[in-house]
């Protein structure tokens, strides 16, 4: 494989040649592992392999940096969901955050940094996207979309989810004259600052955007196709003097990431299993509409579901910025888009500068589009023909030594995405371990896959995902939501240990494969 040096220079960072991993091998050489994807779950899979001591892995990114989400997206007012002292590896507290619920750039910046200081940049190599993977008896063999062809014993992925921009089907969404694009395609050479500006959506992206920016744009359209619920906390700055502190003192972090890890937990519950924790929940949250003082848009703006149904909006400026007089909220459905701007249903033409799309993602591709072949050829479009199962959202069946962070129906709205990460990572590097001691091939029975995947889908049609009464993007293309809504505890004693009986396990007969192409 070569270099790519246009990549390496504008991002600053480099990756590593196989004769120069091996240059730097120390221990045990382990199993040949490629990671796809250099987000929050690659990173720390990559950590985790050295910190073991195995040197032999390359960590296959698509862009020319590493980040996922936190690079993808850029657009106004971006920030995490997740307490900033929560949304962490636990074992690299970070003390200089600057506020309640980090921003997009801070938190590329934190990741970046653990992966540099945990020797991680040197495996990394950018533009590589992957075009397939194909088991060959004995290990895999995984190709590049620019012909590239590496060998492994093991393939991992941390594609993640929450990557491939949905853009709606809208009669002339092309015929717009101004500026348009998706959320996660911001483009900043685009000044919006007096414009009119469309918005499509009003999830989490739109949310931010619009607390963002209603002071700053000429006129904000905001198409509302469902109102959304609003936690309405606020985004805090965190004083000088506690970052201080944190920073002298790494006890007060550690203790202030566990109490944040005790109330995730405690609203994971308002969402699974607590009754009274729900309760207090939802007077909190219907409480907020009291903020938006006119009654009529307080009524447009008021869900006729449960909350929690859908993914919780945080914000504590939200409604506020929505009653500005720059922003108009619009809840009759579009008909078309045009030249000049976006026609609703009752014939109204709304003209804009700027057409923006906060229409979310396709949570369902999962793996796709790669070309994921198996054992006795089976493929994972065949696999997953009905639905998309798996074992423990880790493995698949036919799938020897093909592994998956947050893969179907990992645990979703009940812990921080992190958390659920470091789970699935440190049970993979149990199966790693007796992969390398006894050089066997791993892969989850159909029976195994199937019984956990129907049981994960009961739990998930009896939670409040799947009796709230909405439409989302949890859900599959059978109407049942697509995640397991254990709480954080759950997954970690579920996963604490491997039961090899769910596994067909074979022992490698040769040699697993040649150097790579």
């Amino acid at each position: 494989m070569e270099t790519n040096k246009t990549a390496n220079k504008q991002s600053g960072e480099r990756w590593m040649t196989k004769a120069g991993i091996e240059a730097v091998r120390g221990g045990s050489p382990g199993p040949r592992v490629v990671i796809i994807g250099a987000g929050v779950a690659g990173i720390l899979m990559g950590l985790k392999l050295r910190e073991r001591g195995w040197h032999d892995f390359t960590i296959l990114e698509k862009a020319d940096r590493l980040g996922g989400t936190w690079r993808d997206n850029t657009y106004p007012g971006i920030a995490c969901d997740v307490f900033a002292h929560l949304y962490i590896y636990s074992f690299a507290p970070n003390p200089g955050w600057s506020s309640r619920f980090a921003g997009g750039p801070e938190i590329w910046k934190y990741y970046h940094g653990v992966a540099k200081r945990y020797g991680v940049l040197p495996h990394i190599c950018y533009n590589k996207e992957v075009a397939s993977a194909e088991f060959l008896g004995n290990g895999w063999r995984v190709t590049t979309k620019d012909g590239d062809v590496l060998a492994a014993d093991v393939v991992i992925s941390g594609c993640g989810r929450l990557h491939h921009p949905v853009m709606p089907d809208i009669p002339g969404r092309d015929s717009f004259a101004g500026p348009s694009f998706h959320t996660a395609r911001w483009d900043w050479s685009v000044p919006f600052k007096g414009k009119r500006l469309g918005l499509i959506g009003t999830g989490s992206s739109a949310s931010q955007i619009t607390a963002e920016i209603a002071d700053k744009v000429g006129k904000l359209v905001l198409f509302q196709r469902t109102p959304q619920w609003v936690w309405p906390m606020d985004n805090d700055p965190i004083p000088w003097w506690k970052r201080l502190a944190y920073r002298l003192f790494p006890p007060l972090v550690r203790k202030h990431y566990r109490e944040l890890e005790a109330m995730f937990d405690k609203m994971a519950r308002a969402v699974t299993i607590d009754p009274e924790a729900r309760a207090q929940r939802d007077k909190l949250i219907r409480g907020a509409l009291d903020r938006i003082r006119d009654p009529e848009l307080r009524a447009k703006m008021t869900p006729d579901y449960e909350v929690g149904c859908k993914r919780l909006v945080i914000s504590g400026g939200f409604h506020e910025a929505v009653q500005k007089p720059s922003v108009a909220l619009v809840t009759e459905g579009i008909d078309h888009i045009e030249a000049k701007g976006v026609v609703t249903k009752d014939g109204k033409l709304h003209e804009l500068d700027i057409l923006v799309f906060a229409t979310g993602f396709n949570a369902h591709a999962f793996l796709r589009p790669m070309q994921i072949t198996g054992e006795g050829g089976v493929t994972l479009e065949k696999l997953w023909t009905d639905l998309p199962v798996s074992y423990r959202s880790v493995a698949l069946p036919h799938m020897p030594n093909f592994f998956m962070m947050n893969g179907p129906y990992s645990p979703g709205g009940s812990a921080s995405v992190v958390s659920i990460v470091e789970t699935h990572v440190a049970y993979l590097m149990q199966l790693l371990e007796r992969i390398d001691q006894e050089k066997i091939l791993l892969a989850p029975t159909e029976e195994a896959a199937w019984d956990w995947f129907n049981d994960a889908r009961e739990r998930s049609r009896n939670s409040v995902f799947g009796t709230g009464g909405c439409q989302s993007w949890y859900l599959d293309k059978t109407g049942t939501p697509a995640l397991d809504p254990i709480t954080l505890p759950e997954l970690k004693e579920n996963l604490a240990a491997p039961r090899y009986e769910d596994f067909e396990v074979r022992a490698v007969q040769q040699p697993v494969m040649g150097a790579a192409a």
